[in-house]
């Protein structure tokens, strides 16, 4: 099966072709490798990421991912598609509901909540679902692109 983060789109919606309603995600499964890498670059290496013994013995009863590598591909959600190249993150609330664990194909969905076109600002709710189960929920404002230019 391909990962459809490799073959989502890609772009802007400017703030002026938004709509309240828009919605967006890409899916992707976690691996081992993402887990180690986002351990190294954040130097986040509590071990309930990173080792099975002591995963074991937790509340999770084995290894997950790291939150917020989770809650990165809301980022790429927003990045990249809605609104996408030129979007500027304001604030991003989040409450993570279940774990993500290694091989779980996590899907991102992003949908335009509100529209202050005066100000470019945008209201997102943000949610990654395992398995049709909410894992993560949360809201966004960003800065949307424009298409006007004076």
């Amino acid at each position: 099966m391909t990962d459809m983060l490799d073959n989502m789109p890609r772009g802007t919606i400017v703030i002026e072709d938004l709509e309240i309603g828009m919605t967006r995600s890409l899916s992707k499964v976690v691996t081992d490798a993402d887990i180690e890498m986002f351990a190294q670059v954040s130097t986040d290496r509590n071990p309930v990421h990173l080792d099975d013994a002591y995963a074991r013995d937790t509340i999770f009863a084995g290894r997950i991912a790291h939150g917020m590598l989770t809650a990165g591909l809301v980022s790429a959600v927003i990045g990249e598609q809605l609104p996408g190249h030129g979007t500027v993150y304001l604030g991003q609330s989040l409450k993570f509901l279940g774990p993500v664990r290694p091989g779980d194909r996590v899907t991102a969905e992003v949908e335009v909540l509100a529209i202050d076109y005066a100000k470019r600002r945008v209201t997102l709710d943000t949610r990654c679902l395992v398995d049709g189960k909410r894992v993560l929920a949360g809201e966004a404002t960003v800065l949307a692109p424009s298409g006007k230019f004076d």
